[in-house]
């Protein structure tokens, strides 16, 4: 299994960045995917999640509203629109699928 995630980078208050994550190594189209992040000196902690087939979506209740998680089967893929970021959305992200996860993106919410 391998995760690849990319998009991270350092934005503005009420900026957007789009996430992405490129798997491999395992059936993509058969398992739910998540975003996870870790601020410093904080747990990780779970942002979002998407069923197989892209149906339903959870989110955790600070993000609802300004995130949206969305899935490419064809290409493998995971995404995570990120809009009216926060300074307290600086965290190193990270995607989870197949209970692996990814080397993580750095996002950096600041004036």
């Amino acid at each position: 299994v391998r995760l690849v995630e990319s998009g991270g980078g350092l934005v503005q208050p009420g900026g957007s960045l789009r996430l992405s994550c490129a798997a491999s190594g395992f059936t993509f189209s058969n398992y739910d995917m998540n975003w996870f992040r870790q601020a410093p000196g904080k747990g990780r902690e779970f942002v979002a999640k998407i069923s197989p087939r892209g149906s339903t979506t959870t989110y955790i209740t600070s993000v609802k509203g300004r995130f949206t998680i969305s899935r490419d089967n064809a290409k493998n893929t995971v995404y995570l629109q990120m809009n009216s970021l926060e300074p307290e959305d600086t965290a190193v992200y990270y995607c989870e699928g197949r209970s692996n996860f990814g080397q993580g993106t750095q996002v950096t919410v600041s004036s």
